[in-house]
């Protein structure tokens, strides 16, 4: 059995973030043979193309972290109808110098939940457009367009019982996602 080792990037740095609880309520659901790791973005400097013949640690950092992952989820408030700054830097320096990303060839997912009836939907159109560029091959269906309800997550921190199935309808089709897509060294 492979092991997938699945790179998690949540474009919010708030502390009690709606989307990092997601994201550790879902890894609650993914199969043994599935490991994630945050991935850390708030301590990235703005990207500036003059840096990249000499990326900061913390962005040597980030591009090695990608790099040892074989899949890619990705979590995203939405602020202002698009993308966080922050999740787009790191996006940005991932992909620089130009013809060395880090990104290309691993299958990913876009979800996000925020306290809007539309969840983040326009966040997460956005956010294909730059990982479609980026060669991100994204998990098309189900979307997940989530509000943050009462219920959402149970008192452990889990998906809560009302939504339970569906959450776990849409792992499984991520991890089939994962195993056709994901290219093994």
């Amino acid at each position: 059995m492979s092991q997938y080792n699945v790179a998690i990037i949540v474009g919010s740095l708030r502390k009690d973030s709606f989307n990092r609880k997601l994201a550790d309520a879902l890894v609650k659901l993914a199969p043994p043979e599935f490991s994630f790791k945050h991935i850390e973005i708030g301590d990235l400097p703005l990207y500036n193309q003059d840096d990249d013949g000499a990326q900061a640690a913390q962005v040597l950092r980030l591009k090695t972290e990608i790099s040892d992952a074989q899949a890619l989820l990705f979590l995203t408030p939405e602020y202002n109808r698009s993308i966080p700054g922050v999740l787009k830097n790191a996006l940005d320096h991932g992909s620089r110098p130009y013809g060395q990303s880090v990104w290309g060839g691993k299958p990913g997912a876009v979800l996000g939940v925020s306290v809007g009836a539309t969840g983040t939907a326009l966040a997460q159109q956005h956010l294909r457009n730059v990982l479609a560029y980026l060669d991100v091959p994204l998990l098309g269906q189900p979307e997940m367009f989530i509000q943050a309800k009462e219920g959402l997550f149970d008192e452990h921190g889990g998906i809560g019982p009302a939504s339970l199935g569906f959450f776990q309808g849409w792992m499984q089709r991520y991890v089939d996602w994962v195993r056709k897509h994901a290219i093994h060294a």
